[in-house]
């Protein structure tokens, strides 16, 4: 189902002092604003992939976070932390009058989904969480167990470059490469707006707030947990992952577990990127649950 469309309106909106770059698809009152994955990622693959339910009457916003894509790029660590882009997230929401919306996050967008749903619930329709998690520590426990699936051999190579600090070295890319086809994207070819925003990754904000790769976690949310306070979002909840996730359907179920309001929908051919995977089976899905959860202000 997906399509990329161009933006109806770009706009500018400054954020402390900062420019942030937001799209915005569509009109009317069902807003779908859109947090993308990364850290250090710019919003092209969600965007483009979510800019196809304006066909259905919702108006989608995406924008590029802070150091990302066509925002400004201060590259100032101290700015990289996810309580910044939540107040960031939360200022685009106001400066643009969007009132209450469906809140879509995806990967790290889900983490700071999850930290703006407990910090301005009277902001959201619904939340929609897609390929995420609430629980890192749990997450790299399952990270292991997807990583020796590769073999003890193999295993063992990548935790001997991961303590000599040379993760550039080809073995061990080949090692992640092979994991990302497995549990990133498992598309033989990679879509456009991927790859776009993979090719002007900034690994900055990605290292201090994630690690070096998608299956190694150093950064600053290294112990971010937020699954004791989960019972705190009242609102709806879309909960969507794939089967074979690098984010699991564990992950998935332990934080559907603690949400009144929580669906849960696995994806049994896909990776993070159901959207891209199996549209003609994603999107049905979150169709269904947008409209079931719209004008009930």
């Amino acid at each position: 189902m997906w399509q990329e469309l161009e933006p109806d309106e770009c706009q500018d909106v400054t954020v402390d002092g900062y420019t942030i770059k937001t799209y915005s698809f569509g009109e009317g009152d069902e807003v779908v604003l859109c947090l993308n994955g990364g850290p250090g990622l710019p919003c092209d693959y969600l965007r483009d992939s979510h800019s196809c339910l304006k066909l259905e009457g919702y108006r989608v916003v995406a924008y590029d976070q802070l150091d990302t894509g066509f925002s400004d790029r201060p590259d100032d660590d101290s700015l990289w932390t996810i309580e910044r882009y939540v107040a960031e997230a939360e200022t685009v929401r106001q400066t643009l009058g969007l009132g209450k919306v469906h809140l879509v996050g995806q990967s790290w967008g889900g983490w700071m989904a999850i930290d703006y749903a407990l910090t301005h619930p009277e902001a959201l329709k619904s939340l929609i969480l897609e390929n995420t998690v609430a629980d890192i520590p749990h997450l790299v426990s399952e990270l292991h167990r997807l990583r020796a699936a590769l073999g003890s051999e193999t295993v063992a190579m990548m935790q001997r470059h991961e303590a000599e600090g040379t993760l550039d070295h080809p073995e061990y890319q080949a090692a992640i490469t092979l994991l990302n086809y497995r549990h990133v994207c498992r598309l033989s070819d990679w879509p456009a707006p991927v790859q776009r925003s993979l090719n002007d990754w900034n690994m900055g904000p990605y290292m201090a707030i994630q690690g070096p790769n998608e299956f190694l976690y150093t950064g600053n949310l290294k112990d971010w947990n937020r699954v004791p306070d989960l019972h705190k979002i009242t609102a709806p909840v879309l909960i969507t992952t794939g089967q074979h996730d690098e984010l699991t359907p564990a992950c998935a179920l332990r934080m559907k577990e603690q949400m009144p309001q929580a669906e849960l929908h696995v994806f049994p051919n896909s990776s993070h990127m159901p959207f891209f995977e199996e549209p003609h089976a994603f999107f049905p899905v979150l169709l269904d649950f947008l409209v079931r959860n719209s004008s009930k202000d």
